[in-house]
């Protein structure tokens, strides 16, 4: 009986140590890493968001960029941090992706982090150069089944976004295409413009002022839902492709064993900061678009995605160099 009774005590006090440990966060500094380097539009998302829940939170926030092998550098680096609430991870959709398209990580994905929220959803575009002729997703279908293998397609690289949201449409719609990366969007435009690269799932705000100036047509939208800046044009999903949305997110992490009360915290103070007009202005001008979602439900959407990307990388053999 007496160590029952010594297993209460002892679970009340780490439950009273834990919640006086709460209160006192944020005591010192804190640090946001971003696994990609700066200037990209994950950095300047996370450098507006650590701005304001600096001055929320009280202490200073460092941006710290660390680059390399697809964002698990990075990562990595979360993984292995201290649980205290004073080390961040800003990452992308891609941190459900490695997983699946390396042989090994350093960090398991779904059990050493743990999920703030979205901070937003940054849609992507299918486009094709005006000179095509191709005014629908349909009469594209139509005319990549016609030639089988014939058709091109760009991304920023193996393993990004466009590359992902390509393969799923791909898969989806029943054709086969090459797929032809490049070091980034501008590149890939250029290419496609020019009518050398048959379509691409570009990052919207990329693509909007070609499609203001009608040298690309917008034919798609490669996410779950419509974007606010391209209203009119359906999603993959509307125009009769089931399972073809791929959607790029932009989210916040903390390492897996960081106490529940930070982890609700930091939630509560993220929120706040992303309804405040000058960050509102700043995702909007970036494309991102607002993907509200609680610790325990970002949680469950990462552990659905990195399933899904894992069955999606075996159907279509996609590998990261």
């Amino acid at each position: 009986m007496w160590r029952a009774w010594l297993c209460v005590i002892a679970a009340a006090f780490l439950g009273l140590q834990g919640a006086a440990f709460a209160q006192a966060w944020p005591a010192k500094p804190l640090r946001v890493v971003v696994p990609f380097s700066a200037g990209g539009a994950t950095d300047l998302i996370a450098r507006s968001v650590s701005d304001k829940l600096a001055a929320q939170l009280g202490q200073t926030i460092i941006v710290e960029n660390r680059p390399g092998a697809g964002g698990t550098i990075g990562a990595a680096a979360v993984a292995k941090a201290e649980p205290n609430g004073y080390t961040i991870l800003v990452h992308t959709s891609s941190h459900t992706v490695t997983s699946s398209t390396y042989a090994s990580l350093p960090y398991d994905t779904a059990r050493d982090f743990a999920a703030i929220t979205p901070l937003g959803n940054l849609h992507n575009v299918l486009v094709i150069a005006s000179s095509k002729g191709i005014s629908t997703v349909s009469e594209l279908v139509a005319a990549a089944r016609k030639r089988p293998g014939a058709m091109n397609y760009a991304s920023g690289g193996e393993g990004t976004a466009a590359h992902f949201n390509a393969e799923q449409f791909r898969l989806s719609a029943g054709f086969q295409a090459v797929h032809v990366p490049f070091k980034g969007a501008p590149d890939a435009l250029i290419q496609v413009m020019a009518g050398r690269v048959d379509f691409y799932f570009c990052p919207i705000n990329s693509a909007l002022p070609l499609l203001r100036d009608g040298k690309l047509v917008a034919l798609a939208i490669g996410s779950s839902k419509r974007a606010a800046a391209l209203p009119s044009v359906p999603t993959t999903l509307e125009a009769g492709f089931p399972n073809s949305d791929y959607n790029f997110w932009i989210g916040m992490f903390v390492p897996a064993k960081t106490p529940r009360d930070i982890v609700s915290r930091l939630y509560r103070e993220t929120l706040s900061a992303l309804e405040l007009p000058d960050v509102k202005e700043r995702m909007m001008r970036l494309g991102a678009e607002p993907m509200p979602m609680s610790p325990e439900q970002f949680d469950a959407y990462v552990r659905d995605e990195i399933a899904a990307n894992a069955v999606l990388v075996k159907a279509t053999g996609i590998k990261v160099q």
